[in-house]
């Protein structure tokens, strides 16, 4: 059974602009903006308090007990798989041929924090006996693998911002080695706390735009001053083709290749070359011409720096032909969820032949030469998109995608 086609079967999603895989969809097509301030008072004395937070708790959707043993990027990974699951048909696979693969860039730090505090002023017995379970970075694979029975194994892509997309890339391959008929995979990450933001304040990677919330994550705009951190999860049911034709599927698109490369350069500059090696390598390995791609769904976290390296990447590789859309700048920067979430834009893309806007490009950076989505969306009859992941560390991940 190795080998062969892979089809996406069911998809989910909870980010900073919709509850769910369609009501993110409906927003993200409308250039609606998720971002808002943090007005709580444990950021209070932060210099940033920028973030892309999630329009429902997802521990509404758990039994209590649940929701109390599981951090909340678990919850979100639980919540949406189920959601997609349920896309995707609830489909009939022997438990030994499914398999999950969840990445996260930094796993349960809201526990880490929360049970610091505790252990600080309360003392070691007051810890709570679940939060090694709940801080873990493997735990949202582990817990999803749990609730949908999946045997076939439970796997944690660490790799920083392109952690969720290199777990498509993990699963497809998983798929083609013929390890499982089905996985379900993606990112899952609840980074907003005090430690993160302060943190990502203290290297100047953040915006400041507190004036206007909404305007403040603008990838490719030349007055763009650094990204929004955000929160939550994307999740794609990944099938063998003969699978899913087999069970009378619908496939929402096929996934035909994937590039990683390493930079060795910088832990935190991008180099454009390594970049634009992800890209290459993902085109071949899906067996497209860069001419054949439509549509990129850009990393562009809207930071001066990395978006115009990104944009040199995208025009060694494919040339400046294809149509751009970025849509970090409605969600913000959901660390290691945002490859997956970027990979079910642009799933949807294909399938419905249209590109959601690049929100708050009001004047294009000139070095910037690029087809960039921007106003409102755009249809067009595009047949194949790829989507792009770095992350700290010299991570680079590329997605490439055809229409079913």
């Amino acid at each position: 059974m190795a080998g062969g086609e892979v089809v996406v079967t069911g998809m989910g999603a909870m980010t900073p602009v919709g509850a769910d895989l369609h009501s993110s969809w409906a927003a993200l097509t409308a250039g609606e903006s998720g971002i808002s301030t943090v007005e709580e008072p444990w950021a209070a004395d932060l210099p940033v308090r920028l973030v892309g937070q999630l329009p429902v708790d997802p521990a509404a959707s758990l039994s209590y007990r649940q929701g109390r043993r599981l951090d909340r990027c678990e919850q979100m990974a639980v919540v949406t798989a189920r959601a997609a699951w349920a896309d995707a048909g609830t489909p009939a696979v022997e438990p030994e041929r499914l398999s999950v693969v969840i990445g996260t860039g930094i796993g349960g730090v809201r526990t880490t924090l929360s049970q610091q505090q505790v252990l600080m002023e309360a003392g070691p017995r007051k810890l709570s006996p679940h939060a090694i379970t709940m801080l873990m970075a493997n735990g949202p694979a582990a817990w999803v693998s749990i609730d949908l029975g999946a045997r076939g194994g439970a796997r944690t892509p660490v790799s920083a911002c392109a952690s969720g997309a290199e777990a498509i890339a993990d699963g497809m391959e998983m798929i083609r080695r013929g390890d499982a008929d089905i996985v379900v995979a993606g990112g899952a990450e609840a980074p907003i706390a005090g430690l993160t933001l302060g943190a990502f304040a203290q290297m100047k990677a953040l915006s400041t735009r507190h004036d206007d919330p909404a305007g403040a994550s603008r990838p490719f705009d030349a007055n763009r001053d650094g990204f929004v951190l955000g929160e939550g999860a994307g999740l794609v049911v990944l099938e063998r083709a003969e699978f899913a034709r087999a069970r009378g599927a619908r496939a929402y698109a096929t996934i035909a290749g994937s590039g990683r490369t390493s930079d060795a350069h910088d832990i935190v500059a991008a180099d454009p070359a390594g970049q634009a090696r992800a890209i290459s390598i993902a085109l071949r390995t899906a067996g497209l011409a860069p001419t054949d791609i439509g549509l990129v769904h850009a990393h562009a976290t809207s930071t001066p720096v990395g978006d115009p390296l990104e944009a040199e990447a995208l025009t060694q590789a494919i040339g400046n032909h294809a149509a751009v859309t970025a849509s970090k700048s409605m969600t913000g920067h959901l660390l290691g969820a945002s490859g997956a979430i970027g990979a079910i834009v642009a799933i949807l893309s294909l399938h419905h032949k249209l590109i959601p806007p690049t929100r708050n490009l009001e004047r294009l950076d000139p070095a910037i030469k690029l087809d960039i989505v921007t106003d409102k969306a755009r249809r067009e009859n595009i047949h194949a998109a790829i989507g792009n992941s770095f992350g700290f560390g010299g991570h680079n991940v590329t997605l490439a995608f055809t229409a079913a």
